[in-house]
């Protein structure tokens, strides 16, 4: 009985050493002059990198064998992060290609047959985003899903409703 009520006592004890450790490390992190000035830094360069991700240059659509190469390569660095289980980065070359696709509409129906349902979707709430890079895609008429409708509310704007 002695011994398991010892080692408990000694458990709390590096219990409590080690949360005050803890504490007195983060007051100390938190009253340095520059901490804050360092943290909005990091989060500035957080936010532009995302924001640079996001925004992958498109080829001039001028150029046909520009525009089919980067096709190309964006639906193949799509299924290759698909099979790797990123969607999200993914549906983004997905997306990316769908914006510079001759096509769209067929483009789309081949990817409801061969995405899972909940990429597909995924897929679906990133289509607005193509017409904020002013590419053509008003050839996109209304796509009808088993969960959802993409239909245009603008030649250039596209809303995704669900049934």
């Amino acid at each position: 009985m002695m011994g398991g009520r010892s080692s408990a006592i000694a458990a709390g004890v590096c219990g409590a050493l080690f949360v005050g450790y803890c504490i007195y490390f983060d007051r100390k992190r938190r009253s340095d002059p520059d901490f804050k000035n360092r943290l909005r830094e990091r989060r500035r360069k957080q936010k532009a990198a995302k924001e640079r991700a996001g925004m992958t240059k498109l080829p001039d659509l001028k150029d046909a064998e520009a525009v089919q190469k980067f096709f190309l390569e964006e639906i193949q660095l799509g299924e290759e992060l698909l099979a790797q289980g990123d969607y999200e980065k993914g549906v983004d070359h997905l997306t990316n290609a769908i914006a510079v696709c001759g096509q769209p509409q067929q483009l789309l129906q081949v990817l409801q047959q061969t995405l899972p349902p909940p990429v597909f979707q995924m897929l679906l709430t990133k289509l607005p985003s193509i017409s904020q890079r002013s590419v053509k895609v008003s050839s996109i008429s209304v796509l009808k899903v088993k969960s959802g409708t993409v239909e245009p509310n603008h030649p250039q704007k596209f809303k995704v409703t669900n049934s």
